[in-house]
């Protein structure tokens, strides 16, 4: 890669991060925040869900604005949702304003992580897209490990800081962000990628798209991850007795492995097997975690079994995301915004299916992750072959 394109995925990178890290922020002060204004668990899920319901709701639409008025332009709408949301965080006590900022969350993560995906795609060849989606993903990872140690941080100095923080550094992202970040597209948009359409119609679209099956995958393995995640402090307390500073270690661990293999690994990997035979091999790998997930008997054993399925997904994610940028021709914003409604449906689906499951045995979640890993690695292995891909 050339020193200018480093420039500008760095700059990237860095509104990622501060993206990513400003929602994990908020974490560690949450249930004693909600507790202070007389809430609790229903309101924490809702917090959860409502963002991750407006990031879906939006998603399709921000992808074809990307394409219609440029990545740059969305990015710092984006940005500027994201700190909007943690100032009306900061300054209110009400609940339902608290939902409300949550939407403006939600949608500012919709104009955002499209654009930054689509804006890679400008700038890399084919050859290069791995490593830049890899780029990204290891800074998503980052903020995933870094935002919520921030956060705990921050609450020694007030309840609240840790809010206004989050809302001044998405501040300095926006005035950042306008004054180095240069547009990456071009004028010309197809007419086909300028029309709205509702949500429901924009993913029917998509079933007759080439990126259909990355797009399915995508997920399947939100929906998977999602699951395993949302349950993991449950299973391992019930299970092992852990403690919430070993449920730290593996939470923080899973981060940082994460972050090491999509800066360090994935591309080599990529370019030695490609795309389409990684993606098959690591859904098989993620499988074999969940399977394994059932029979661990320790929580060390648990815990090298997690840091596989973390290994497998930060090493499909971006290359499901380099996947559907080859396949997407010149509509990237509208399959990046796709992209993320796809995952949003899984980030939704997933804990609520799980927790309900828990509630039956608290075995049920993993057998239901490995159930849907397995036909989709089949399901991958047959797409891989119908379709001959060679990307």
């Amino acid at each position: 890669m050339s020193s200018e394109q480093r420039k500008k995925l760095i700059i990237l990178m860095v509104n990622m991060f501060i993206a990513v890290g400003s929602f994990g922020i908020i974490i560690p002060i949450l249930p004693a925040y909600l507790v202070s204004i007389g809430e609790g668990g229903k309101a924490a899920g809702l917090m959860i869900a409502i963002f991750a319901g407006a990031q879906l709701a939006m998603s399709p639409i921000a992808g074809k604005w990307a394409d219609k008025y440029g990545r740059r332009v969305m990015i710092i709408a984006g940005l500027s949702g994201l700190a909007l949301s943690m100032f009306i965080f900061y300054f209110s006590d009400s609940i339902g304003v608290l939902y409300f900022s949550r939407v403006i969350g939600g949608i500012g993560a919709a104009l955002l992580i499209p654009a930054i995906f689509a804006y890679v795609a400008d700038i890399t060849t084919m050859d290069q897209r791995a490593k830049g989606n890899s780029m990204i993903s290891a800074a998503m990872s980052l903020g995933i490990v870094i935002g919520p140690g921030i956060g705990g941080f921050l609450a020694d100095f007030g309840l609240k800081m840790p809010l206004l923080i989050s809302a001044l550094v998405g501040v300095v992202a926006v005035v950042f962000s306008a004054l180095l970040l240069k547009e990456s597209k071009g004028t010309e948009v197809e007419e086909s990628n300028a029309k709205s359409e509702s949500m429901i119609k924009e993913i029917v679209q998509t079933f007759n798209k080439p990126y259909f099956m990355p797009l399915l995958i995508t997920l399947v393995m939100s929906f998977g991850l999602m699951a395993y995640e949302s349950v993991l402090g449950l299973f391992v307390d019930n299970q092992f007795g852990a403690t919430p500073k070993d449920i730290a270690v593996l939470v923080t661990s899973t981060g940082i492995i994460s972050v090491i293999i999509q800066l360090f690994a994935v591309d080599r990997i990529v370019r030695k097997f490609g795309e389409a035979a990684v993606l098959s091999l690591f859904l098989a790998v993620a499988a074999a975690g969940f399977l394994l997930s059932i029979f661990a008997s320790t929580y060390f054993m648990f815990f090298v079994v997690t840091m596989i399925i973390f290994l497998a997904t930060s090493i499909l994610r971006p290359v499901l995301i380099t996947l559907i940028s080859k396949l997407a021709g010149n509509e990237q914003g509208f399959a990046m915004g796709m992209n993320n409604a796809y995952m949003s449906i899984g980030n939704v689906l997933g804990p609520l299916l799980a927790g309900v499951l828990f509630d039956i045995h608290i075995i049920y979640p993993f057998i239901l992750g490995l159930i849907v890993l397995v036909i989709t690695t089949i399901v991958s292995m047959r797409w891989k072959s119908s379709e001959k891909l060679t990307i």
